[in-house]
């Protein structure tokens, strides 16, 4: 899910609030593990951890190569959100830590005219959760391993006389991570996730871009939910998300710009294949991003801030994410 880069270049509980104190205990340790580490399962179901900020400036630009990226995550949030984006009351904290390893290689052979490829990412997360609806927990591990068995890239395209990059990736998420039914915490997810994307970056000048990456998010049940739901299975809803940026080239290898995210989930958790009211995940995340590029060595550096805005059925806080690239 992360980006392939072949060139240097470029006091009271209400019942609501119950409910969603259910629903984000189970989701606060997956925004914790973020892309890709794993998740939990609680008194309700999260959706999987997601690329929300992860990738960013330039993302829709690929040439043949190879890539390796190291990304590392910072997250806190100092509030939940119930379904209706009101702060669910109590001190209720969480923050995590988290690197994920990515390789790709695009080929040089061509399939409907973009380049073909493939990609791998290797999570791993530190979380520290203390929240006045459930116990404080830590965990750290790693997560599910996430394979991109067809990436298409074209490079050579046009938008309304402005180059085009962009690329289609099909990732899956295979349930490699450590999972117990009987822990509140896990770094898998035990379920397989289906999760495509469309990226692509436009140069309106030799200087400007602009960048988007649109996610499909589908998840299949997963037959050992947490012991305490007395469940025989659970399903996350479908879900969209996406990632967008604008960026200017200020000087040779420097570009400032925007960043930010929005992630939608559009239909309803199952458990036992019974629709949950009030399940759905909302939120948005916008801030101030840097790019600096090596280019003669291929290396690139990302430097990304978020502040969340609008959460529903999960914490609300702030990001930080730093990125290396190599390409060869």
């Amino acid at each position: 899910m992360e980006e392939i880069r072949m060139t240097g270049e470029t006091s009271s509980w209400k019942a609501s609030h119950n409910a969603a104190a259910k629903k984000i205990l189970a989701v606060i340790v997956v925004v914790g593990l973020l892309i890709c580490a794993g998740g939990v399962m609680a008194a309700d179901i999260p959706l999987p951890p997601v690329n929300l900020g992860f990738t960013s400036f330039e993302d829709g630009i690929a040439f043949p190569g190879w890539l390796v990226e190291e990304t590392i995550g910072y997250y806190h949030a100092g509030q939940f959100n119930d379904h209706e984006g009101s702060k669910i009351p109590g001190s209720n904290k969480v923050t995590t830590v988290n690197a994920t390893t990515h390789i790709a290689y695009l080929s040089k052979f061509r399939l409907l005219g973009g380049y073909y490829g493939v990609e791998i990412l290797l999570p791993v997360a530190d979380v520290d959760l203390d929240a006045s609806f459930g116990p404080r927990d830590r965990e750290r591990g790693v997560g599910d391993l996430i394979v991109g068995p067809l990436v298409l890239q074209w490079t050579d395209h046009k938008l309304f006389g402005m180059p085009l990059f962009h690329r289609f990736g099909f990732d899956v998420t295979v349930p490699t991570g450590e999972y117990d039914r009987n822990r509140l915490a896990n770094t898998g997810n035990n379920m397989v996730i289906i999760n495509p994307y469309y990226a692509f970056t436009v140069l309106p000048t030799d200087k400007l871009e602009l960048s988007a990456r649109i996610h499909y998010l589908w998840n299949s049940e997963n037959d050992k939910p947490f012991v305490g739901m007395e469940a025989g299975t659970v399903q996350p809803g479908q879900a969209f998300h996406a990632n967008y940026s604008a960026s200017y080239e200020l000087l040779k290898g420097v570009r400032l710009g925007v960043n930010g995210y929005v992630l939608q989930q559009f239909t309803k958790d199952k458990i036992d294949g019974r629709s949950q009211a009030d399940s759905e995940e909302r939120v948005f995340g916008i801030g101030p991003g840097i790019k600096l590029d090596n280019r003669s060595g291929g290396v690139s550096l990302y430097l990304n801030s978020y502040f969340e805005t609008g959460a529903e059925n999960r914490p609300e806080g702030t990001k930080v994410v730093f990125r290396l690239t190599k390409t060869f």
